[in-house]
């Protein structure tokens, strides 16, 4: 048989993307909002980052070393992890704050249930959630420039701020309180630009989460507030990160890009919802929670069935 073929085991269709190669995308696009959070922080934010990223770093090594797993600390998703916590953190946290959420990041969110890609939540947001509920003092102190204060999404909450001209362009870059990774706006987005042009993330979570909040926020109108003042929602708080480098985690965001609009328009609703209607200032964080519990029934019905296999 002269016309005889080779055929090669599978996979057939071949990429040179890796793990290591996205994660390390992810940090190259963190970078400019850490390196303002630094600038306008000082020290202690520096120190939060390191210690952040080093527990996050610590916990997946000593967890793997003793479950006898694969050490996987070369593909950088533990980095990624500490460096989304620190970046969800105020920099006047206490020195042991960014460790603890690091050890639950890593151990309870991310190994104890099988480790990267297998999380059923994004793990820096959840360590968030529970500091933000174990300890709320230190997760709300907040200042600027030294004087300590409400962020101006507190302020709002109270009803006693409007936003003016300069409040805006403060929150672009970046003179304004807050967690040490949110405040540049213009920082986060050149990050969340680049994640999409170099095709790590899907455009559609991050799109459509940030035009449901802001048609909503320009729609509806906070408690004792006149008028909406839907670009200022859109500029300050955690809207930006969360959008851009956590609602599109992989492990923990829907595979079909039907599944996709789906999560950034229920991120957005409930993102107003909390916002708008709750006690918390910010809802960002236990938007893009409640809808990772939701991804597997979101995949379930928008992921094609295999040709031939049951409905």
């Amino acid at each position: 048989m002269p016309n005889k073929k080779l055929v090669s085991a599978n996979p057939h269709i071949r990429s040179d993307v890796t793990i290591e190669k996205i994660m390390y995308h992810v940090i190259i696009a963190l970078l400019p909002a850490c390196i303002a959070g630094i600038f306008f922080f000082g020290i202690n934010a520096l120190t939060t980052v390191i210690l952040s990223v080093s527990a996050c770093v610590l916990a997946e090594g000593l967890f793997e070393k003793i479950a006898k797993k694969p050490i996987t600390l070369r593909d950088g998703s533990a980095i990624v992890t500490g460096l989304l916590l620190a970046m969800n953190l105020p920099y006047t946290v206490p020195f042991w704050l960014p460790i603890v959420g690091g050890f639950f990041a890593i151990i309870i969110v991310k190994q104890l249930f099988g480790g990267l890609g297998h999380n059923f939540m994004n793990p820096a947001l959840a360590a968030r959630a529970f500091l933000l509920t174990s300890y709320p003092i230190q997760m709300t102190t907040w200042s600027f420039d030294a004087v300590s204060g409400a962020t101006p999404l507190g302020r709002m909450k109270e009803e006693s701020f409007i936003p003016t001209s300069t409040d805006y362009v403060n929150a672009l870059l970046g003179l304004k309180g807050g967690s040490l990774g949110e405040v540049c706006a213009i920082a986060i987005i050149l990050g969340g630009i680049y994640l999409i042009v170099r095709r790590v993330i899907s455009w559609r979570i991050p799109v459509s989460f940030l035009a449901t909040f802001f048609m909503l926020a320009a729609i509806l109108k906070r408690p004792g507030f006149v008028t909406s003042y839907p670009l200022y929602e859109l500029l300050t708080g955690g809207l930006l990160l969360g959008a851009f480098f956590m609602a599109t985690d992989y492990a923990s965001s829907p595979i079909h890009p039907k599944g996709q609009f789906i999560m950034g328009i229920g991120c957005g609703m409930f993102a107003i919802l909390i916002r708008f209607f709750s006690g918390f200032p910010e809802g960002v964080c236990y938007s893009i929670l409640i809808m990772n519990l939701v991804v597997p029934y979101i995949d379930r019905i928008t992921t094609p069935r295999v040709y031939g296999g049951k409905k």
